[in-house]
């Protein structure tokens, strides 16, 4: 449950950031949609597996987290018990959360005035 609060977290921790003007709004903004997007996306794939319809391919999962879902995909793993026991996918999908975050310090860093002047 921890790593799931750490996920809402993160993305309020975002959206604090924006409303500061510290962060762009619209990088915030894109992590909260990309969040909600994974979480109805993990949610339909759970609900495919169990009536045995087409799924979802982990390739789009494991983007989706890429380009800042991940918040919103940990906290469906949590909830649907979906994805949460598979090591490959997981392996897979820590690697996207580590490179996303990598991404965003990086940005932050690069923005002017901001903390890496």
């Amino acid at each position: 449950m921890f790593v799931a609060v750490a996920g809402a977290l993160f993305v309020a921790v975002l959206m604090a950031l924006a409303l500061i003007g510290r962060l762009p709004i619209v990088v915030a903004g894109a992590y909260l949609l990309a969040s909600v997007a994974a979480f109805a996306l993990y949610a339909a794939d759970k609900s495919a597996a169990r009536r045995g319809a087409w799924r979802t391919p982990e390739g789009t999962l494991h983007g989706l987290a890429l380009i800042g879902g991940w918040p919103g995909a940990l906290i469906a793993q949590r909830v649907f018990r979906h994805k949460s026991s598979k090591v490959p996918f997981q392996v897979v999908f820590w690697i996207t959360v580590v490179a996303n975050c990598v991404a965003l310090l990086g940005f932050v860093l690069s923005i002017p005035g901001g903390p890496g002047e």
